[in-house]
């Protein structure tokens, strides 16, 4: 889809939303590909790309994460090849950063979190990102009892039996140490032996293997331990998860007590204290890189102190207080052989660049990004020069290429002397490839600037935006309708027999009885479909036609409105008809029912104006009566925080806090059940106010709601 290949600057909330709902599923494919399988279709640079890419669109819509989304989720499935074992504590990974600004940025962060001035007082440790596979092995008693993947971060493979024939890995624990120790690590296989044993394959005249972290991973899920211990694999401790006691205060003097236990420690870990000792010691080992005896794709940064790893804590799937600094993604030089327009769902016009094929990152790539009208010129999203002015983009120009942030590659610059003659610039169309109608770029009223998306204004006349909404409609996170994937919405769609056809969400619901109505056309006698395979889907359709409120409000298409937004208005509103009557009291843009909607934490002006204009418009709600009648929204769940005083409540920080940050305090309510809310309604349960709190502190005293200092507010929480 269009949505795709677009710039996340250039992104509206409803194409981010629809592109985190494909990135979660295509991120969880590779997922499974590599973890589970050991067979990766793409680099690590392009799966780093993928992440980055989510990364990107959740930082600049937070309102849009997702309850599935990669930056929550850990691996993959264990195989059931193995015994699962469920680890004590989860395995998580880490966040990526990619340039010196993100690490600064990280170091930042750490300072700001603890209400703490950047004085470098803070320690991080800095040692290689190893590229192998993540292991946590266990001790009881001294001994060895079960060593296991990663898995999803929650249950992993018992491999114990093959970790046993790694040499680095000690069998019994010195005397001393805690009764149930778990070391975490990374199982790696150096680069001599694998070119040794791809020697040897090539002598025996087998296959090859492609890297050495994939041989090491299939090595260690080896049915036969004997396969394992030929293999020579090696380990790196780093890590710990569930432990009887501590025997050190710090990420340092832990890896320093496994070394004393026997377990192999990476030598290029140092303890250092500023961003600048950071990266010169990231330049450091990626000087060293290509003479190591083992692949690394990085740097890892740790704060060091435990005590402040505690305070610190976690997001939904990574430590806040680590990061991975990856290397650089590669470049390469190729040609534009044509400039094409794709035509997504929202109506964007797209521009991608058909490529002479070239190999970057391990990866043939046959297109890449152009963004916009505005990068083809080379003019970035504020409407500056981001490349000379002779250097716009033209078919048959040799460009840069990198495979970097982008879900696919973007072109980064020209190269001016190798410009063929007659190379004319390209002339961005004016009206839809895909139906034929108007192309315009709308004009921001508040900027008074050109959006820098030119978008199709054929609506559902345009049958590239109509065909990409119903998709999005029974995509995994809205619907969800088995058998009703990409090729069966295109058949469905494009067919003409009024039988088969499906145009709107609610054909979907109606196409049993136009089946069993119809005489002519059954979907059993086509090819590819037959009697079975028909009583599934139908069966797949009326399982939803009780459906959860949230994932009706996200499968709407509403432009900046995904999951995450969906389940926040939900909750919020509770059930259907309380969310449209709400939606078309706050029509006039003002008043008590708009100031509710802009209330709930991650709304805000932009996405309440366009809910609101969803609702206003008569085709939408048309389309809606019509999908009410064969569908029924479940109301919202209460939450479910056992025990908690603040569970279900909505909770407004105001004024200077100095018991807590306020990024402390509203992590500490979101995980008691609590909704943290940015201004005073109705709606308010509580509003915490600290020395110098102002208009919302006026507020709640108008409405009637109760007021508490921090100190009462941690007696609330505590109690």
């Amino acid at each position: 889809m269009a949505e795709d290949i677009i710039a996340v600057a250039d992104l509206t909330g409803e194409q981010a939303a629809a592109e985190l709902a494909r990135l979660a599923a295509e991120i969880s494919r590779h997922d499974a590909l590599y973890h589970g399988k050991d067979r990766p279709e793409i680099s690590d640079a392009d799966y780093d790309a993928l992440k980055r890419r989510n990364d990107a669109i959740e930082a600049r819509f937070p309102a849009l994460v997702r309850a599935d989304s990669p930056s929550r989720r850990v691996g993959a499935a264990p195989l059931a090849t193995f015994a699962p074992i469920v680890h004590a504590r989860p395995m998580l990974s880490l966040d990526n950063t990619f340039s010196d600004e993100d690490v600064a940025d990280f170091v930042a962060s750490v300072y700001r979190f603890l209400g703490r001035l950047p004085d470098n007082s803070i320690a991080f440790t800095a040692e290689p990102k190893i590229d192998g596979l993540s292991m946590s092995i266990r001790y009881e008693a001294g001994r060895l009892t079960t060593a296991a993947t990663r898995g999803d971060g929650t249950t992993g493979e018992n491999v114990t039996a093959n970790i046993l024939t790694i040499k680095d890995i000690p069998r019994q624990l010195p005397a001393g140490a805690p009764d149930v120790v778990e070391v975490r690590g990374e199982v790696y296989m150096a680069k001599s032996d694998f070119l040794a044993l791809n020697a040897q394959m090539e002598a025996e005249g087998k296959q090859t293997y492609v890297n050495p972290r994939n041989t090491a991973s299939g090595s260690l899920r080896q049915l036969d331990p004997k396969v394992t211990a030929s293999r020579n694999l090696k380990f790196f401790a780093y890590a710990w998860g569930e432990m009887s006691t501590i025997p050190a205060d710090t990420q340092f003097g832990m890896v320093k007590v496994f070394r004393e236990w026997g377990f192999p420690v990476n030598p290029l870990m140092k303890c250092l204290h500023s961003t600048e000792e950071i990266l010169a010691h990231y330049r450091e080992i990626g000087l060293m890189r290509a003479d190591l005896d083992y692949d690394i794709d990085g740097v890892v940064y740790k704060v060091d102190r435990l005590d402040l790893q505690e305070r610190l804590g976690f997001r939904s799937r990574s430590p806040r207080w680590a990061t991975a600094h990856k290397f650089p993604a590669e470049q390469a030089f190729t040609t534009v052989e044509n400039i094409e327009i794709q035509v997504g769902r929202t109506g964007a016009l797209t521009p991608v660049a058909r490529l002479e094929p070239i190999t970057v990152g391990g990866v043939v790539v046959t297109n890449a990004t152009l963004h916009n009208a505005d990068y083809i010129r080379g003019i970035g999203n504020s409407g500056e020069r981001i490349r000379p002015d002779d250097h716009d983009i033209r078919i048959g120009d040799t460009v840069i290429v990198q495979r970097a942030g982008d879900v696919i590659p973007q072109v980064l610059d020209i190269v001016p002397e190798k410009r063929p003659n007659g190379a004319l610039p390209y002339v961005f169309p004016k009206t839809c490839p895909v139906c034929g109608s108007h192309a315009v770029r709308e004009l921001n009223e508040k900027t008074g600037k050109l959006d820098s998306v030119t978008r199709c204004t054929g609506g559902f006349v345009c049958s590239a935006q109509a065909k990409e909404h119903i998709k999005h409609f029974v995509s995994r996170n809205a619907f969800d309708i088995e058998g009703l994937g990409t090729k069966q919405v295109d058949f469905f769609f494009e067919n003409e027999d009024p039988a088969i056809q499906i145009r709107t969400a609610p054909d979907i619901f109606t196409l049993q009885r136009r089946q069993e109505s119809s005489s002519l056309t059954k979907l059993e006698n086509i090819e590819g479909f037959g009697r079975v395979s028909v009583r599934k889907l139908f069966d797949a359709i009326d399982a939803r036609r009780q459906i959860a409120l949230h994932r009706l409000i996200f499968a709407l298409g509403i432009r900046h409105v995904g999951e995450t937004t969906a389940k926040l208005l939900a909750r919020s509103y509770g059930s259907y008809s309380a969310f449209a009557e709400g939606m078309k009291a706050a029509a006039p843009m003002h008043g008590d029912a708009w100031n509710e909607l802009n209330a709930i934490d991650g709304i805000g002006e932009v996405v309440a104006a366009s809910i609101i204009e969803f609702f206003k418009e008569p085709r939408n709600m048309t389309v809606v009566e019509r999908l009410l009648q064969e569908v029924t929204p479940l109301d919202a769940e209460a939450p479910t925080t056992s025990g908690s005083p603040v569970a279900g409540k909505t909770v407004v920080f105001t004024g200077s806090l100095e018991k807590f940050t306020r990024d402390e305090a509203k992590a500490r309510a979101e995980s008691l059940g609590a909704k943290v809310a940015g201004s005073v309604s109705k709606k308010t349960d509580y509003v915490v106010a600290g020395p110098g709190a102002g208009s919302k502190l006026d507020k709640a005293r108008e409405l009637g709601v109760t007021v508490m200092d921090e100190d009462e507010w941690l007696a609330l929480i505590s109690g």
